[in-house]
């Protein structure tokens, strides 16, 4: 039987109809090389500080996304650009299962007051970021693999530790771009805990890669100390739009948009999205590893990257990461959509041409400084 044309699966795909029950993600028909967007699943976490499970994300999401109705009323026809997640590769999964109990060995050491020049904690740390260093570069080496093949990439993580291999892919293809991380942390340390690629040192990490220009943080309200410093030295290159300066704003009057406004306007014209699925509220997602109050609602995230993907501004790849299976699909239900719609929102941001500023954009400023 002869193989099926992208065009002809278009024209024959039901949208109405469920989902097969083995069907790839959001149960769509395309392969690999019909796909616009390709997704790298990394089912990893190896660093996670508080609670594990987020490994098991990417075969959770794919199994919730058959849930998801394909129509979105931001993006006409979205599915039609094709949506492809690569296979879970078993021997990375295998791996973060392995390490994760020697760096929870690590851990329970650290917290018992050992030393990290303790022989067993150094030769456990050694092990475990000498596997990082090989999972960072596999990962750039399969993302620069689908930016060559003119794909639109993302990565579905596994903990918040696993872009940085795909942050340095797009360096090598990009003389400068930004990154635009929703998060709950500012994930500022370096090598916390002892681990170089630690969840909580991704963007200690990228601001190690010359090309990340700009980095804007949205929903932060846990950090320490030293990340505010980090932040303070890198001046203009970090700006922190904290939770409760934003929630305040909007209390006394400033709308939802004229914060995304200021939060668009600070970053350049190519923009990476990091999601760290507990920017979100955390109601809706009660299970991922290190859960914060505050937060926030599924709509303004989905708000603010429309309005990314809608002002001009190109938004190169993006990742989603942190969220942890719970008994039941919510976690991995909230997963799928936000999924799909960074998926449909990345496509539709190649489409843009630049809009004019925003007569607002300057109306709302959140100040880089540590809450009083």
């Amino acid at each position: 039987m002869a193989q099926l044309t992208k065009e002809q699966k278009i024209k024959d795909f039901d949208i109405n109809a469920p989902a097969a029950a083995e069907a790839n993600l959001f149960g769509l028909p395309f392969t690999e090389q019909e796909s616009n967007i390709v997704i790298l699943p990394v089912p990893w976490e190896v660093t996670v500080s508080y609670r594990g499970g987020t490994a098991k994300a990417p075969e959770a999401i794919k199994q919730a996304s058959l849930q998801v109705d394909l129509f979105d009323a931001d993006v006409n026809d979205a599915w039609k650009n094709g949506i492809c997640l690569l296979p879970i590769n078993k021997k990375w999964k295998q791996t973060s299962k392995q390490l994760r109990k020697k760096a929870e060995r690590v851990i329970e050491l650290l917290s018992n007051g050992t030393s990290e020049k303790n022989k067993e904690v150094k030769k456990l740390t050694k092990e475990v970021n000498e596997a990082g260093t090989k999972l960072k570069s596999w990962i750039k080496t399969e993302m620069l693999a689908q930016i060559t093949n003119g794909k639109l990439p993302a990565l579905l993580g596994g903990d918040h530790s696993t872009p940085l291999g795909f942050m340095e892919a797009l360096a090598e293809k990009n003389p400068s771009f930004g990154i635009l991380q929703i998060d709950a942390h500012c994930d500022l340390r370096e090598a916390y805990e002892g681990f170089t690629y630690s969840h909580a040192s991704i963007m200690y990490n990228a601001l190690q890669i010359k090309q990340v220009s700009k980095l804007v943080q949205v929903g932060i309200r846990d950090f320490c100390q030293q990340e505010m410093d980090v932040a303070k030295k890198e001046g203009d290159r970090v700006k922190i739009f904290f939770d409760r300066d934003m929630k305040r704003s909007m209390f006394e009057g400033f709308s939802w948009k004229d914060i995304c406004d200021a939060i668009i306007n600070a970053l350049p014209e190519k923009v990476y999205v990091s999601f760290d699925i507990d920017g979100l509220e955390a109601s809706l997602c009660p299970n991922t590893g290190t859960p914060v109050a505050g937060g926030l609602q599924y709509e303004q995230a989905v708000y603010l990257l429309w309005k990314l993907a809608t002002s001009g501004k190109t938004i190169i790849g993006f990742d989603l990461n942190e969220v942890a299976p719970g008994k039941d699909e919510w976690d991995a239900n909230v997963g799928a959509r936000l999924l799909y719609k960074l998926c449909n929102l990345m496509a539709l941001s190649q489409t843009q041409k630049k809009n004019t500023k925003s007569t607002n954009e300057k109306k709302w400023e959140v100040e880089k400084e540590q809450a009083d």
